[in-house]
């Protein structure tokens, strides 16, 4: 499975880096999967391999933009004893609202009202 997903958000990479440098934040966004750093890129962000529900590979990738943050996250993953097409649309499907669901609870709480253009 391919998960792409893609939000802005008016804060600098450092803040949005740092929401994801903690590993036990990790466990919050993904309960499923035990991640492995193997590259951090610091305010340009994080790679990670995936294991448990899936396996496979994980990036959030933080571009300055603007007057904030293009936050890129990309999952690119098996879902190990998926049997039928229908299996994986569904799996996929979830990863996408739960890859957004994190992108704006981030955003709610990182940006704490600011508004894209406005000063902090």
């Amino acid at each position: 499975m391919d998960v792409v997903d893609e939000t802005f958000l008016a804060v600098p990479p450092s803040v949005v880096a740092a929401a994801f440098a903690d590993p036990r934040a990790w466990h919050g966004f993904w309960p499923d999967l035990t991640l492995d750093v193997y590259l951090d890129r610091g305010d340009q962000g994080l790679r990670w391999t995936v294991q448990g529900a899936l396996t496979g590979s994980m990036e959030v990738w933080l571009e300055p933009m603007l007057d904030g943050t293009l936050l890129h996250y990309f999952l690119r993953a098996d879902l190990p004893g998926a049997r039928r097409p229908r299996d994986l649309q569904r799996e996929v499907a979830r990863r996408q609202r739960a890859a957004k669901a994190i992108a704006l609870d981030l955003k709610t709480v990182l940006e704490d009202g600011r508004r894209p253009g406005c000063a902090p």
